[in-house]
């Protein structure tokens, strides 16, 4: 028994798996998440080491290069990137797509330790973590107190409020930018502590000596014991300023004299302020298994509970940003494309099948396959994000497919008078085998996507077997629910002129049957006349490649799409100091406040870690970066993009001198320049020249924006020539000069001051006016071990230098990076661009160049879906082989696919769409989708044959039958990606060119497929024929020989 006959004859069975399946599958929708983009985790580890004070040259040699050494021999490693800053080191660790990421990482963390004794002992513990997609903010917030100080309000934050926010579920990692923090400030007068013949190592001995506590141990006797507590702690400021630091036995000199001592605050190097008012700005990051849309609204919730709780102190919290929005947005858009898609396809249903009742028994198919699908979203853990959305409205019209396809025979059956049963039965029985072939055809398509290794491997992934799983239960449902339900309910409409619906119908069908016998007409004549129609279809074949050549098709990655919202960065002078920054920075953002009737937010982070993916956590005082986001709906009237450069050329014409970046933020909240090339090379300064050519050629490229060298900043550094000899004869090792050095311009901060229990940094330094320029290191003293007093000048040559404001190294090797942003064209169009003047003016043979960023992402991509459509189109192949047992008839069916890709491309021309890993997909999903009217066409050939019409008549016929049923589901495929493909808002820009390349690609194999399949079909036939061996008599015991030669 058939699973048909089993369907038609024991219903009940149909009823409980599929009441099952629904049931599945609506419990495991309310089981799955929210989220942008499926977790694609990039198999990078960052290790980051902060050595405070320290200069990118010596950060190299002294911290980047023994940790590179110690890392470069971790298992499945590809690159090693070494970035040396002023005061830290950042090693970028690139694996092979295969590695396991914890597993490494517990690898490098044993690596590091082994390695950790032989760094500087100013250097801070190497922290090593994984780059995440999801590692930008969810939340940026700025925290403001009505009714306390900036210091107090800091304590709170730190010693109350965070722990609060960290216990919301999902919530990962805070970070702090801006905020008075709370410190003990001991600066040193320099003239008066020379005076009394003390160095600030010694000052620094003496406070450390002062400020202890022991645990001495135990008083006890029979009946009693008690702990002995030293308790030495400086309890008061006054403590502090009375620690006697030197006595001659009459007199005494306490700290007070010779400094000044205060509970103040620390140094300031971040600000944060919202819509120019100060604040404590926080960047809540997700865990990255969270929820990112419940994560945020659970945070939200709780900042409603912390300013209740605090409304005394008046506490309020202003989300700036908050990227769990365009998620819901986009899934809101997505679900409702799919709502429209299904009524549009119920419409063709309409048209086609003259009831409601013949329509309803095709639509079942949708939620039969679609519900049932969410049971193998939940198993393999998927969420609801854009892709997987996106393949379930791109699905719907492939899930009407089956069902249309074996309810339109079931109703030439029943045009030819069977009952009921016997229709639904022999209907499906005859084209059951098709219906097998169509659908695994678009299911083989997609399964090379399943292999594919790389970034994008789990976008594509969750993409194609959502399509795969609904596909297959869609030939679940057309097997059993659809001749089921034709068995029950199905039934030949007659058509009643005089009924205005049905008056439509008449007029629509009379449409059909119109443009199908003119149809048939034409493929006899082009049956006829193969060489004028092939050399037609051949002409218009290279016309639309040849298109692709004219520009008007970019390459990209991913579109950045317009969601009103972008980031102005400021790099100053490398010698600005952080106050001056700050007030310019807050000159600019009044400027951008000015314009009201645009601009909603502008959220700023003066001297604070970049924000974003691809972003190094590292502030620089002469950097600031602005967040503007516009007015809801402003974009459509104010482009972004636009006003973003309009923006900038106001900011530059008023404060010349300040490097200003605009950045559009899209989707995805990434910082990566789209450009990257890195050269490399040991002579380094062969390199720096050949890295300004370059850049200065794509300064003139049209669409490049902004390149920049990443070794290429200079910044003034003082610099210290010791004399040995003479620090030799004075007794004055290097060591304490260097620790007195660091002592007076950075400050020593051993000490600590208990407040309750709660520590604060005592930090002794010398006085601001002690430390404000190059004469100041010069005239500062040291004492010698005679206990005299030498000035620095004595023993070193002080000057000022230019050195490097960052080091790079790639693979143990000088490196440099060079970076730029793109503007008004794809990144493909400018990388293109790039190979073009380099094939011209190539680098010198001693420079290694690679590409970085999107660029190198797209190259990947595009390689690995090209690999995917070979292979898919090999699969292909071999289901046809198997469907017709023949090895050459396949063929027939390939060249259909060629010819749908004119009306793809010329929709991508038509559309000014990039061609991206998007629209590949939907060159991917054509395959499938347009091999199946060749399917029909061959298939139905075939048993026409079989029954012993000639070729020339079965071709015809076959047109005419199935023309039909390729109508049916070419309309409803085309149709249900209108709402896709005209969509505007969060992620239409994505969704766009996949759903025009799939109308484009459709409605061109409608039209030429039905021409095409005939003709080459015919040919094949034709050259079989001649090439088949002459029929001769055969004698009857040669009967055996006789049927292998017919197969053949």
């Amino acid at each position: 028994m058939t699973l048909t006959e089993l369907s038609i004859k024991r219903p009940s069975f149909i009823i409980v798996i599929f009441t099952i399946l629904i049931g599945g599958g609506l419990i495991s929708y309310n089981q799955l998440s929210y989220e942008l983009l499926p977790d694609f985790s990039p198999p990078i580890l960052t290790v980051t080491t902060t050595y405070p004070g320290a200069s990118p040259a010596t950060v190299e040699t002294q911290v980047s290069k023994p940790l590179e050494d110690a890392l470069s021999g971790l298992e499945n490693i590809s690159e090693v990137t070494a970035f040396s800053l002023d005061n830290a080191s950042i090693v970028l660790l690139e694996f092979k797509a295969s590695a396991d990421l914890d597993e490494v990482l517990q690898d490098a963390e044993r690596k590091i330790n082994v390695v950790q004794n032989n760094l500087p002992d100013g250097a801070k513990a190497p922290v090593v973590s994984k780059i995440e997609p999801n590692a930008a903010p969810v939340l940026q917030v700025s925290a403001v107190a009505e009714n306390m100080d900036e210091r107090d309000f800091m304590e709170l934050m730190d010693d109350q409020i965070l722990p609060q926010i960290k216990q919301t579920k999902g919530v990962s990692e805070i970070q702090v930018i801006g905020g008075e923090k709370r410190e003990f400030r001991v600066n040193i007068d320099k003239e008066k502590l020379k005076l009394l013949g003390l160095s600030l190592a010694q000052v620094n001995q003496l406070i450390a000596a002062a400020n202890v506590e022991f645990p001495t141990g135990k008083v006890k006797n029979d009946a009693e014991q008690m702990t002995v507590r030293l308790s030495g702690k400086f309890k008061t400021v006054n403590d502090l300023k009375n620690l006697i630091i030197t006595s001659n036995g009459s007199s005494t000199i306490r700290l007070g004299a010779v400094a000044d001592v205060t509970d103040g605050v620390a140094d300031q190097v971040t600000v944060s302020r919202y819509n120019g008012v100060n604040g404590i700005g926080l960047r809540i990051k997700k865990q990255s298994d969270a929820n990112a849309v419940n994560m945020a609204k659970a945070t939200k919730e709780r900042f409603k509970e912390i300013e209740k709780k605090y409304r005394k102190e008046g506490i309020k919290f202003t989300v700036a940003t908050d990227t769990s929005i365009p998620t819901i947005d986009s899934v809101n858009a997505v679900l409702h494309d799919l709502e429209l898609a299904i009524l549009l396809v119920a419409a063709v249903m309409l048209l086609f099948l003259h009831s409601l009742r013949n329509a309803l028994i095709v639509l079942v198919a949708i939620p039969a396959s679609l519900i049932s699908t969410f049971i193998a979203m939940y198993l393999l853990g998927y969420t609801l994000n854009l892709m997987t959305l996106l393949a379930m409205s791109l699905v719907i019209g492939i899930l009407v497919d089956d069902s249309i396809v074996v309810l339109e025979n079931i109703y030439r059956h029943l045009q030819m008078g069977k009952g009921r049963r016997k229709a639904a039965l022999d209907g499906r029985n005859e084209i059951g085998f098709t219906a097998l072939a169509i659908t695994l055809v678009d299911v083989v398509v997609f399964s090379p996507v399943v292999f594919i290794e790389g970034t994008i491997s789990d976008i594509l992934q969750q993409f194609s077997i959502v399509v795969v799983v609904s596909t297959l239960m869609s030939l679940f449902v057309c097997f059993t629910l659809t001749p089921w339900l034709a068995s029950r309910l199905a039934k030949e409409i007659h058509l009643n002129p005089k009924n205005p619906f049905q008056a439509v119908l008449i007029w629509f069908e009379r449409r059909v049957t119109l443009f199908t016998d003119n149809y048939v007409k034409l493929v006899a004549w082009s049956l006829k006349h193969k060489l004028i129609m092939g050399l037609a279809i051949i002409v218009i074949f290279f016309a639309s490649m040849a298109t692709m050549g004219l520009g008007i098709v970019g390459q990209e990655f991913v579109a950045q799409g317009d969601q009103g919202k972008f980031m102005i960065k400021l790099k100053y002078d490398k010698s600005t100091t952080f106050e001056e920054n700050n007030n310019t920075t807050l000159a600019i953002e009044q400027l951008i406040l000015a314009q009201k009737d645009v601009v909603d937010i502008v959220f700023s982070n003066v001297g604070g870690p970049s924000s974003g993916m691809g972003a190094a956590s590292f502030g620089a005082e002469n950097k600031s970066e602005i967040t503007v986001k516009m007015k809801p709906g402003k974009q459509e009237q104010f482009p972004t993009l636009k006003y973003m450069t309009e923006i900038r050329k106001k900011i530059e014409s008023k404060f010349p001198g300040i490097e200003v970046k605009a950045l559009n933020i899209g989707m995805v909240e990434s910082e990566e320049a789209p450009i990257e090339i890195f050269l490399s090379s040991d002579d380094s300064e062969l390199l720096m020249q050949e890295a300004r050519r370059l850049k200065a050629a794509i300064l003139r490229m049209k669409g490049a924006k902004d390149p920049t060298i990443s070794t290429d900043d200079i910044t003034p550094e003082v610099r210290i020539e010791l004399d040995r000899e003479k620090m030799g004869q004075l007794g004055l090792p290097i060591a304490t000069v260097g620790m007195q050095l660091q002592n007076a311009l950075s400050g020593n901060d051993d000490a600590q001051f208990d407040v309750n229990g709660e520590e604060y940094d005592i930090r002794v330094m010398f006085d601001k006016i002690d430390r404000k320029n190059i004469d100041n290191v010069s005239r500062m003293t040291f004492a010698t071990n005679d206990g005299r007093q030498v000035q620095l000048s004595e023993f070193a040559a002080v000057s000022i230098e230019n050195a490097n404001g960052s080091l790079e190294r790639k693979n143990r090797i000088s490196n440099t990076t060079i970076r730029s942003y793109v503007l008004g064209a794809a990144s493909g169009t400018v990388s293109a661009e790039i190979e073009k003047y380099l094939k011209k003016n190539p680098l010198d043979k001693n420079i290694r160049m690679l590409w970085g960023g999107e660029v190198k992402r797209q190259k990947e991509s595009m390689g690995a879906l090209g690999t995917a459509m070979g292979i898919g189109l090999i699969l292909v192949y071999l289901i046809m082989v198997a469907l017709y047992d023949n090895f050459v008839y396949p063929f027939v069916v390939l060249f259909s696919i060629l010819v749908s890709l004119v009306g793809a491309i010329l929709a991508l021309n038509l559309t000014a769409s990039s061609m991206g890993i998007f629209t590949m997909l939907g060159m991917l999903m054509l395959l499938g989708l347009v091999a199946k009217n060749a399917i029909l066409i061959v298939d139905f050939t075939n048993h026409l044959k079989a029954e012993g019409k000639s070729t020339y008549n079965a071709l015809l016929e076959s047109v005419r039958e199935r023309m039909r049923p390729i109508l049916m589901t070419t309309i409803a495929m085309v149709i249900g990606m209108i709402p896709i493909a005209t969509a505007t808002g969060s992620g239409a820009e994505w969704k766009n060119g996949l759903a025009w390349v799939l109308i484009g690609g459709l409605t061109s194999s409608m039209f030429l497929t039905i021409i095409v399949v005939p003709m080459m079909y015919y040919t094949v036939d034709r050259i079989k024929e001649k090439l088949a061996p002459k029929k001769v008599a055969i004698p009857v015991d040669a009967e055996e020989d006789n049927t292998i030669e017919s197969a053949i």
